[in-house]
């Protein structure tokens, strides 16, 4: 009779499999432990490519705990919090002034004008640092800098994800619940000492 595990650990990948039977065994049950190594020995898996695959998923374990423990504290990601929205302020009023100047309209007469400049000043801002730099002006004090979940160097797309979700209300607030906070979380990024 086939247990629920067969069917699940039949449709994991070769690497999924060997993963789960090697570093992530203890988050599972013996019913799918069983399933996962009857699952490696049906797919007659060479020792070479289990050894090659296990060898991988140990590095990358590495990594990630490497990663987790340079992963900063919420205190520094407070330090980042007040440089950074006193650095966008200085920032949003040079933008606003040059708009101003430029068009003669007065950006403080209109605030759903004002809103928007506002947002597109700020997602602007975090994204043109963080994609070129690895990092804002507050992570320059604290020494620090933008990576993936995997330790490289995040894409424009994962920085402009990262942007946008620091507009989620509560997002600073999210800090203080979880090590990573929600515009973390939703792109895949951490911010880790150099």
């Amino acid at each position: 009779m086939e247990n629920n595990f067969d069917k699940v650990m039949s449709e994991k990948t070769n690497e999924e499999l060997i993963k789960i039977v090697t570093i992530e065994n203890s988050k599972y049950q013996k019913l799918a432990l069983d399933s996962a190594e009857k699952e490696i020995e049906s797919r007659n898996i060479d020792i070479t490519e289990f050894n090659k695959i296990k060898d991988s998923v140990n590095i990358e374990k590495q990594k990630k705990d490497q990663l987790d423990l340079n992963t900063v504290k919420s205190s520094t990601r407070f330090v980042h919090f007040i440089v950074d929205t006193f650095i966008f302020f200085i920032f949003y009023v040079i933008v606003g002034s040059i708009f101003q100047a430029i068009f003669q309209f007065d950006v403080n007469k209109n605030f759903l004008f004002t809103w928007l400049l506002m947002v597109i000043t700020f997602v602007f801002y975090y994204s043109f640092v963080e994609y070129h730099f690895q990092k804002t002006f507050g992570k320059y004090i604290t020494k620090t800098k933008v990576v993936t979940i995997n330790g490289e160097k995040p894409s424009l797309n994962d920085i402009i994800v990262r942007s946008f979700c620091r507009l989620i209300p509560f997002d600073r607030m999210s800090f203080l619940f979880i090590k990573n906070g929600f515009h973390d979380g939703l792109s895949n990024t951490r911010v880790v000492k150099e």
